[in-house]
Parts: C-alpha cells; structure tokens; sequence
C-alpha cells in the first residue's frame, strides 16, 4: 500500500512539474511576463526620406497615417468584441473574419509580434477612439509614414512599400518585427537602408490597465528616432513622363542616360502601373490585380529585365571589335546582291553594290556585317574557340554579358555567347562561322537589355569609354562619391575606330534608314533596328542614338515590341525623347502625334491567346448576367435587322421587276398604238 501511494505522489508530482514547465516556458503569456505587464518596448517609426528629380522636384512625400496591429498574447479571454467593433465600426464576422486571415498567414504571424489589423486611419478616425483605446488589450494604435506618390508613372523606378514578410524579418531581425513595412522594389528597395532611417525606441511604464505612468529609468535605455534621409535621382521626371506618353498602347522601354557621367534620365517600361494605388486601405487589392495580370506583367521591368535580340543595332559593336581585332579596316569592302549566301544558306539584304564600313552602317547591309564577322570567327585560323573568345572579351568590355551591380532593384545580364557556351549547348566541333553567322547581325544568341542598348551608345559616343549606369544622383543633398560610379570603364576598343562607326551613324540619319528623322535642330547619330521574332505579325522596332554628335549629351535606346522596322516607331520615338531634354520643348508635332497614337495592343492580345491556346491554358473569359442579356439582346437585333434587310431587298427587287414589267407594258402598248395610227392613216 504505501508503495502505491509514493508511485501516485510521484506521478502527481511530475504532472504539477510538467504543467509549471508549460506554464512559465511554452506559453506565450507567460514568456512575455514582464513585457506584458509593467515595462513595454515601444516603438516609434521614423518617417521615410522624400524621393526628388534631378532638379529638386518631389516625386515620393510621406504623410502621417495610422494602424491598428493585434498582438494575440495581449489579448485578454474577457475581451469585449462588441465594444471593440462598436469603436471601429466593423460588424462582429468582419472581425472574426480578420483576425483568421492574419492568423493563417504562417509566412507572417507570430503570436508575440504585433500584426496589422486594419490600416490607414486618419488623425481624426485616432482622435474619436484613442480615448478609450486602451481597454481593449491586444490592439494597439500606431502611426506611420504612408508614401505619397506625386506621379502616376515611374512604377518600376520607384517601385513601392509594404509589410515585411517572414523572410525579410529572418534577414535582419534586430530590426524589423511583424507589421513594419520595407521597400519592395525599385529605388524604395535598393536604397531602403537610407530611406527608412532609424526607429525610435521608448521603455514605458505601464499599470495594470497598460496606461503610461512614465518612461523607464528616465529614458535611460531609449533609442534616439532617426528621420529617413532624402535622396536626388538622376531622373529627369517630366523627360520620364514624356517617354511614358510616348509609349502608350505599347509594350517596350525607353532608356535615356547622360554619356558625360552615366546618370539615368530616362528608364521607361510599358506597360507600367501606378504606384500611387499601392498605398492605402486598398493597396493588397491593388497589388494583386498587378501580380495577376498575365498578359501585360507591369510589374515586369522591360527597360532592365526584357533581354531583346539588339538586331543590327549590334553592328556597331560588331564593327568595333572587328577592327580592334585587325579583320577589317575602313578600306575592307564586301558585295552585297539583295543578300549572300553562305554555305548554302542565304542572308537576305535589300542593299545591291560593294560597300565599305560607313556606307555599310549608313545601309544597314546585313551581307557586309556577316561576311565581316565570318572574318572575325577566322581570327585564329587554327582555333575558331580562340577567336570567338578574343570577340567575346571586347564584347564584354562594353558591358555586355553581365548586370552593371549597379543601384536598380532589378537586371539581368543578357547573352554574348563564347566558346563554353557553344561546346556545351551544342558539341564541341559540331559549331563553326557560319552555324552562328547570325551573331553578325545581331541576331542568333545575341540578347540584351534596352539598358544595355543605351550603355553600349553612350559608349560609342564617348569614343570608347562609359561609365555604370546609375538612378540616384544625390544622398542627403550631397552628390555620390562613390567611385564605382564616377570612374570611367574603358572598353578594349581604341579610340582611333570609333570615328567611322560615328560617321556611319551620322549617315544612317542624313541619308540612310533612319534619315525620317533628320532635322535642323540638332545634330544625331543613330542607328536602327529591327529585330526577328517567332510571334506577332511585326518584328521589334529598335533604334539607338546619341546627340549632339560633337558634344553628346543624351544616350538614348527604345525598343518597341512587334512595332515593324527600326525607322518605323522607335526612331521617332528616340528622336523626340532627345529633341525633349536638348531644347524643352518639341516642335515636330505630326511625328509626335503620330507616335503617340500607335496603338500595338491588338497585336499583344492575338499574340497572348494564341500562345495560351498552344498550351491548352485558354479560356474565353466568363460573361457577366448583364453582358449576356446585352449581346443577346444585340444577337436579337441582328437577326432581326438582317430579316428587316432581306425583306427590304425582296421588296426593292419585286418592285423593280414590276417597274420593269410595266416599262415593257408601256412600250408594247406605245407600240400598239403607233401601228394603230399608221393602219388608219392608209
């Protein structure tokens, strides 16, 4: 017996030591023990640094807004729901229903963080309910900095704010907790350590119904709060919102740098969103008609991210690293007979005659660059891996084949193949010149981004040097320094080449493919494109060009998706984005309406449902119960219209088969009538 009773003590002893373990280790009320009763940890958020234009001009202000954030562990089993719904005015399921969506959000919530429960309250929603605030435990009021976006454009420069997610915490948590927001692309996340400043900390001392009764230890352990600082871009705002308008009803990028130190003025993607509608009580819902929008992806930066075969474009940079590779000089000419064939393969060309490299680049001649780059993959007469691999390192010394790890959220690298990239997709010995002949011209598996367009410009211009392309001009009001940016990259090319790729620029604009868009004004070099692809009824439109030839100041690359030849929409599109920033104003209204009232989006539409018909992912798009009855009531109106249409051609054709019975009528009795006469006249 009394062995039993020491195995119950000791069982009953292991559940009051098991239950005091849970108690004061797992659950969360109790971890939080002192947080939750006398001393709190109060944050306070700084507001975020302004985002200005390169002449000062605001484009991203904060103003004060408030939140409500739900830290479960607070929240008392006594709650009083009604009260609290009473005081916000929501309906008790509303409620119910918020507080499951944040709780189910495993990538968020954490039962010890505060989480967003309802967002942007304005001071005076704050002032009516502040007052009794305090008796509902587990929600607290918090102000904030909302983003004020001052444009409608430049979604993809400035990119937008929203909660930090589970990752985001992970990577910095002695800085972020549940519910603080962070930049989520574009400069507002690449420069967010800059933007966001430094939180305030605050120790208070709390009573038992959690009301301030002073800070702790007179403030001895409190943080300073530190304003986020303001940063200057490169941008030219009202050149970035003309480029915009340009681009309407199209998809494609617009990108303008300055070749003197490598500033960004223009960084245009089409389609683009608003990121003024990602703030607010509605920005989730907005964000996520963005996300889902699959055919025209504005979130998707085209003008870094869109990797677009340059077509002949590229011949430039071909050029340039062909003399620099000794296989061609200005005196070097090719014939050219509508095309060339080489191997059995025919390159189509619409020149005729001999040419040398000017006129060759003023024509656009695709039989001149092929043979050229024949010549270049011949570098090495032994070694074709040698050769293409001298290439490739000029290539790339233009920046090409590599993301500038420049200050932009986004980028891709694009592709200049060389030898390891030819063994290894294709065989070694099973490639030669004239199986990747279509690298000459910018074709083949040559790919790069409209702002690598602009670079490898800005670097012809500046005769064989650039520097990394940037967004953000100013930190705090003082210019960087940083010598990434301000130091010039030299290419492999020397200077002595550059001079006949310029002249053959200035051609293409006087004389050749691009001369629609010559003009007094200034003067421009220039180069156009157009580039080959499997889908649409029309090729890429690409165009690139500096101004003034003499004194460059502006770099500009567009390409413009399925928009025909290079001459046809791209280079106007460049030319008045150019004559915009060198003189103001545009004074060549036909072309600039003209551009502006190009419509593309059928064609993107067609292009979409056939390439979602071949995968089987097609579905035609459900009618509303109002739609229906409209094109029912309008099939009813056809049909009708159609039966009201044959009646009347049956109508107008009987009665004029009775007009013509009784045309035939009158002349048999007229003729009746005349033999009458004549028999009484005898």
């Amino acid at each position: 017996m009394l062995r039993f009773l020491l195995v119950l003590l000791s069982i009953i002893t292991l559940l009051f030591v098991v239950q005091l373990a849970r108690l004061q280790i797992f659950t969360d009320k109790y971890r939080l023990n002192g947080f939750s009763t006398s001393i709190k940890k109060e944050f306070q958020i700084p507001q975020r640094g302004y985002i200005l234009d390169r002449y000062g001009k605001m484009i991203v202000a904060s103003m004060p807004t408030y939140d409500i954030t739900y830290t479960k562990v607070r929240m008392s089993e006594r709650f009083d729901t009604l009260g609290f719904c009473r005081t916000v005015k929501i309906t008790k399921s509303d409620f119910v229903q918020k507080i499951k969506e944040i709780e189910s959000d495993k990538s968020k919530f954490n039962a010890l963080e505060p989480a967003i429960f309802y967002k942007g309250l304005t001071q005076e929603e704050v002032a009516a309910i502040e007052e009794t605030f305090f008796k509902y435990e587990g929600f607290e009021i918090v102000k904030r900095s909302e983003r004020q976006y001052l444009t409608d454009g430049l979604g993809n420069v400035l990119g937008y704010t929203s909660e930090v997610n589970k990752k985001e915490i992970e990577k910095e948590p002695e800085y972020y907790v549940q519910s603080d927001y962070i930049g989520k692309a574009g400069v507002e996340k690449s420069y967010e350590k800059i933007l966001r400043g430094h939180k305030g900390i605050q120790y208070i001392q709390k009573d038992k119904r959690q009301r301030s009764i002073g800070k702790y230890k007179d403030g001895k352990y409190d943080e300073e709060l530190k304003g986020g600082t303001d940063i200057t871009l490169t941008i030219d705002l009202e050149l970035q919102e003309y480029a915009e308008k340009l681009l309407t009803n199209k998809r494609g990028a617009v990108v303008a740098i300055d070749p003197k130190n490598g500033e960004i003025l223009v960084l245009a993607s089409s389609p683009n969103y608003s990121p003024s509608l990602l703030t607010g009580k509605f920005k989730q819902q907005n964000l996520n008609f963005y996300l889902k929008d699959s055919m025209q992806k504005p979130m998707f930066d085209r003008a870094t991210q869109s990797m677009y075969p340059p077509g002949s474009t590229f011949k430039l940079v071909n050029a340039l690293a062909e003399m620099q590779m000794g296989v061609i000089d200005t005196s070097t000419a090719f014939s050219c007979h509508g095309g060339s064939y080489f191997g059995g393969r025919r390159v189509k060309c619409h020149d005729y005659g001999t040419f040398k490299l000017e006129t060759a680049i003023q024509n656009s001649c695709n039989s001149y660059f092929s043979k050229s780059y024949l010549k270049a993959m011949k570098y090495d007469s032994t070694d074709i891996d040698n050769s293409i691999d001298k290439w490739y390192e000029i290539m790339t010394s233009f920046g090409l084949n590599n993301y500038f790890h420049n200050d932009l959220a986004s980028g891709t690298t694009g592709l200049i193949p060389n030898s390891e990239y030819y063994n290894r997709n294709w065989g070694s010995g099973k490639w030669n010149g004239y199986s990747i002949l279509s690298n000459g011209i910018g074709q083949g598996e040559i790919l790069c981004t409209p702002l690598q367009m602009a670079n490898y410009t800005a670097a012809i211009a500046n005769q064989g040097f650039y520097f990394t392309p940037h967004i953000v001009k100013k930190i705090g009001g003082k210019p960087i320094t940083d010598t990434f940016y301000t130091k010039p990259k030299y290419t492999l090319v020397e200077k002595k080449h550059f001079k006949h790729v310029i002249e053959g620029m200035k051609r293409v604009v006087t004389r050749g493919t691009g001369r629609r868009i010559q003009t007094k004004l200034f003067t421009q070099a220039g180069k156009t494109g157009t580039s080959q692809v499997p889908h649409g009824q029309h090729d890429h439109s690409i165009f690139v060009m500096f101004a003034p030839v003499d004194n460059p100041k502006i770099a500009v690359a567009v390409v413009i998706e399925n928009g025909g030849s290079g001459a046809s929409i791209a280079a106007p599109t460049a030319t008045l984005v150019a004559e915009k920033y060198l003189l103001g104003e545009v004074s060549r209204a036909p072309m600039e309406k003209s551009v502006i009232a190009r419509n593309i989006m059928p064609e993107y539409r067609r292009n979409y449902i056939n390439e979602m018909k071949k995968k089987g992912w097609y579905k035609p798009p459900r009618l509303s119960k109002e739609d229906s009855i409209r094109i029912d009531s309008l099939k009813k109106w056809e049909l009708k219209k159609r039966e009201e249409d044959q009646e009347k051609k049956k109508s107008e054709e009987e009665d004029k088969e009775k007009s013509e019975f009784e045309r035939i009528n009158a002349i048999l009795r007229e003729e009746g009538r005349k033999k009458k006469t004549a028999d009484t006249a005898q």
